[in-house]
């Protein structure tokens, strides 16, 4: 735990462990550009569909609005995720310490801190959600209400979540329940804190990746960090109230066959402000087959890549030396 952002960022400049390459900084962003944002309580369905697939083509990454999560229940959440953070380390470790199978928690920088030639500018609270029944007793019991506030909160994401999921699957022309079984009832929750960082220009909160999921909402707070990669720039991610940002994942590409992409994407710091996010991600299970959607491979569209369990996919990705290095080849060999 010594070595969370959180513990000692007041005390000392920004290591050399944390100033990135002059290349891997961040730069200029493209201006005038935003992703899109999906009003998921229109009433033309045809044409929500329509938002969604083309925004899952075109980024990988949209915002929704008006998606029925209420917002006292955002509100309730995003308390509770940061009196979390704001705990000592010490009570963070015991908050994350009960299940011995570590379905819960806490890191800094990314799971290859201990390899990683430079650090990432955040702090993680991660753990299972689904089965509700099987995790929620290993969950932080400190802020009191965590467990009954998160357990609300994400039960309403679970059903936005396959909400969305039913869209793509209807878009792509397979079955609409085709995510709603093995493919998304992995559930999880990361949330991310992110300090005031001594020099922002030097360094990232998270580099440019790909998410290895299916899809993550992602809970932004009220301070920009956002940036998603197309076409060769960045364009920032403005944060809008009440809103959810909707990523498509590594995994979505290689399930569609490759006509979706997996957004690329990275978060960059705040001198200033403290930013708080919470990522809910809709998973596979580790022994689940990820292949193309068989109804969308013929003679005509062979599958441009092979099948693998989600066990293997996650090792792949977590031994890459960084995020996003080893999918192309993992995969397929087919080029990112």
């Amino acid at each position: 735990m010594e070595h969370l952002v959180s513990s000692w960022y007041n005390d000392r400049s920004l290591p050399e462990s944390y100033i990135l390459p002059p290349e891997d900084r961040p730069g200029m962003l493209s201006p005038g550009k935003n992703i899109p944002v999906v009003d998921l309580g229109a009433h033309d369905q045809t044409d929500i569909l329509q938002q969604i697939l083309e925004a899952s083509q075109e980024f990988g990454m949209f915002q929704v609005i008006n998606h029925g999560v209420p917002s006292n229940v955002i509100d309730e959440a995003m308390s509770v995720f940061k009196e979390f953070h704001a705990l000592s380390a010490e009570d963070k470790a015991i908050e994350t310490s009960k299940d011995p199978n570590k379905s819960c928690y806490v890191y800094t920088s990314t799971h290859n801190y201990a390899t990683e030639k430079f650090h990432f500018w955040r702090d993680g609270l991660f753990h299972h959600c689904n089965p509700l029944e099987k995790y929620i007793q290993f969950w932080p019991e400190k802020p009191p209400k965590y467990r009954e506030v998160v357990a609300i909160y994400t039960a309403a994401l679970r059903k936005v979540g396959f909400r969305i999921l039913e869209f793509i699957a209807q878009g792509l022309g397979v079955n609409p329940d085709h995510f709603s079984s093995e493919l998304g009832e992995n559930q999880t929750l990361l949330v991310n804190h992110y300090p005031p960082c001594p020099d922002p220009s030097l360094t990232l909160g998270l580099g440019k990746h790909r998410d290895p999921v299916v899809i993550n909402i992602l809970l932004q707070s009220d301070v920009y960090g956002l940036e998603v990669f197309k076409d060769e720039e960045w364009i920032g991610v403005e944060p809008i109230p009440y809103a959810f940002v909707v990523t498509l994942g590594a995994l979505m590409r290689i399930i569609s066959n490759g006509k979706l992409k997996g957004a690329e994407h990275r978060v960059v710091t705040n001198s200033n402000l403290v930013r708080t996010t919470a990522s809910f991600a809709l998973n596979p299970f580790n022994e689940t087959l990820i292949e193309p959607a068989k109804a969308l491979v013929d003679a005509s569209n062979p599958a441009l890549y092979k099948s693998f369990s989600y066990k293997d996919f996650i090792i792949k990705y977590r031994a890459a030396a960084s995020y996003g290095t080893a999918f192309g080849e993992f995969l397929s060999g087919t080029p990112d």
